[in-house]
C-alpha cells in the first residue's frame, strides 16, 4: 500500500463571485488541480491559474458561497476525477459525475470498484482514418445520407441559428443511428435548455435507448465552470469505453458553441484580455483539446455529432469558423428554407462534406451527388431569371433541369419519427440505397456508369484496395 502524500494546506485569500484566490506558503498546486475547502461540504475548487509565486486562482466549480475568508484549503493531488464504467450508462450525470437524474447516488462500495479518470489531458494514443463502406452509418434521412454521410469515427456538425431545428434534428439522428448500429451513445448537453435536454431524456426513455446511453447535463441553469467542464466529463467516459473495453461510441455534443461560450465567461471572470470577436485568447487552444479527443485508435472509434449555434445567424463568426474546421462533415441549417416549410431545413449548397468521395461511398452515390448540386446549384441562379422573365422563356433543357430541382427539394424532405407523439404523423425511414433510387428515379441515370445498383452504392475495387 502506497503511503499518501501530505500537502501543506493552502488559505483562502479572497472571494470574488466563482473566483477564490488560495495562497499555499509552499507546495503549490498544479493546473487544473483539485483542491478542497476544510467545511462540512468539503466544497471543490479548480484550480485555473498560478499568480505572485504562491496564489492559486481557483474556480468555485459546485458555486457554494458559503466559502469564507481564512478557511484553509486542502490539495487532492489529482485533476477533476470521475468515475467511469457500465454504471454510468442509462443514468444522466452532471461534470462532477454525480447523478442528476433524480436516482440514487451509487453505492459506496461499487464507487470503490469503479475506475476513477482524470478529465485533463489524456494519455496521447494513435489515431487512424476512417474510409471503408462497411464503416457508412445510415441516419435514415435522405438528404444527410446523401450529401452528407456520416463514417464512423469522423466529427459532424449541425451548424444553424436559434430555432431553425438542431436539437430535433439531433434527436432523429439519435433515435435511428443508436438504434440501427446498437453502438454505445453519449451525450453531453452543453449549455443549452433544460426543457430541450427533458425532452431527449423522455423521447430516449420511450423509445428504450437508455439502456445504452449515458448522458451529461451542464444546462444553462448551471455556473459557467460547469458548463464548460461538461463535454470534458462525456469525452472522458467515451474514450474509457472506447480504450479500455474495445467499443465504438457515439458521442452527441450539443451545443458547442455554448462550450465557447462557457470558457469565455470563466475567462472573464478570472480577468484576462478578450481576443477576436470578444471571444477568450484561449479561444483556439479550447477548441482544439476538445476536438483532438473525438478520435479513433486501434481500440475503436468515437463518432462525433456536434451542434454549433450561430450567433445572430452570421457564419462568419470566428468562434462558429473555428469549430467547423474541425469537423468532417458541416450540416448548415438555414433559416429561409425553414421558412419554406421544409424539413429538415438543410441549406444543401451550403453544407459540405470531405467524406463525400467516390472511395467512401462509391462510384455511384459520388456520381448522384455530383450531378443532383450542378442541377440545384442551376435551380438557385434561374429563380433570378424566372423571377423576371418567368419560366416559359427558358429554353426546354433550362425548365427540364428547374423542374428536375424542384422535384429534387421535394424528395429530401422528411418527417421525423421523434415528432411522431407530437404532430400524430408517422415519421420516415429511408435506407442509402432507396435514397440513391429516389435521386437516380429524378435526374436519370448516367449511361456511362454500369453495374447494378447494389455495386454501384460501393466504392469500386480499386478504391477499396
Amino acid at each position: 500500500m502506497t503511503e499518501q502524500t501530505v500537502y501543506k494546506k493552502g488559505v483562502v485569500r479572497t472571494l470574488k463571485g466563482l473566483v477564490i484566490k488560495v495562497q499555499f506558503d509552499e507546495g503549490m498546486p498544479d493546473l487544473n488541480e483539485m483542491l478542497y475547502i476544510d467545511n462540512e461540504k468539503k466544497s471543490p475548487l479548480l484550480v485555473s491559474a498560478l499568480e505572485h509565486g504562491d496564489m492559486a486562482v481557483c474556480l468555485n466549480i459546485g458555486g457554494d458561497y458559503s466559502i469564507q475568508k481564512g478557511e484553509s484549503v486542502t490539495r487532492s493531488g489529482h485533476s477533476l476525477e470521475i468515475p467511469v464504467g457500465d454504471e454510468m450508462v442509462g443514468r444522466v450525470w452532471d461534470a462532477m459525475g454525480r447523478p442528476i437524474d433524480g436516482k440514487p447516488q451509487l453505492d459506496q462500495a461499487v464507487l470503490d470498484k469503479m475506475v476513477k479518470r482524470q478529465i485533463f489531458s489524456p494519455a496521447f494514443k494513435e489515431t487512424s482514418l476512417v474510409n471503408k463502406s462497411d464503416d457508412v452509418l445510415e441516419t435514415g434521412l435522405k438528404v444527410l445520407d446523401f450529401f452528407t454521410p456520416f463514417v464512423k469515427g469522423r466529427k459532424i456538425g449541425i451548424v444553424g441559428g436559434a430555432g431553425v431545428g438542431k436539437t430535433v434534428l439531433t434527436m432523429e439522428i439519435i433515435n435511428n443511428v443508436a438504434t440501427g448500429s446498437g453502438a454505445l451513445s453519449i451525450f453531453a448537453g452543453i449549455g443549452e435548455r433544460i426543457r430541450e435536454g427533458h425532452e431527449l431524456f423522455k423521447t430516449l426513455g420511450d423509445n428504450d435507448l437508455l439502456k445504452t446511453t449515458a448522458m451529461f447535463f451542464g444546462q444553462m441553469n448551471e455556473n459557467p465552470v460547469q458548463r464548460s467542464l461538461i463535454g470534458l466529463s462525456a469525452i472522458t467516459l467515451a474514450e474509457f469505453f472506447r480504450d479500455d473495453q474495445k467499443k465504438d461510441v457515439l458521442l452527441f455534443a450539443d451545443n458547442m458553441y455554448r462550450y465557447i461560450q462557457a470558457k469565455n465567461e470563466v475567462s472573464t471572470i478570472i480577468d484576462q484580455t478578450p481576443a477576436e470577436g470578444g471571444y477568450q485568447p484561449t479561444v483556439f487552444s479550447d477548441v482544439k483539446t476538445f476536438q483532438d479527443r473525438l478520435a479513433t485508435n486501434a481500440n475503436g472509434s468515437i463518432t462525433a455529432l456536434q451542434t454549433i449555434y450561430v450567433p445572430a445567424d452570421d457564419l462568419s463568426d470566428p468562434a462558429v469558423q473555428m469549430i467547423q474546421h474541425e469537423l468532417d462533415s458541416t450540416i448548415v441549417l438555414s433559416r429561409a428554407v425553414a421558412a419554406l416549410g421544409i424539413r429538415p431545413a438543410v441549406d444543401i449548397l451550403a453544407s459540405k462534406s470531405s467524406l463525400l468521395t467516390p472511395e467512401v461511398v462509391g462510384e455511384r452515390h459520388y456520381d448522384l451527388a455530383t450531378r443532383a448540386t450542378a442541377i440545384l446549384q442551376k435551380y438557385e441562379s434561374l429563380k433570378g431569371i424566372i423571377a423576371i422573365i418567368g419560366e416559359s422563356e427558358l429554353s426546354a433543357e433550362d425548365r427540364d433541369d428547374y423542374n428536375k430541382a424542384k422535384l429534387l427539394v421535394e424528395f429530401f424532405k422528411q418527417r421525423f419519427n421523434v415528432m411522431e407523439k407530437v404532430t400524430g404523423v408517422p415519421g420516415e425511414h429511408m435506407t442509402r440505397v432507396d435514397t440513391l433510387n429516389g435521386v437516380e428515379a429524378i435526374i436519370g441515370r448516367d449511361e456511362d456508369k454500369q453495374g447494378s445498383i447494389e455495386d454501384q452504392a460501393k466504392p469500386s475495387e480499386e478504391a477499396t484496395a
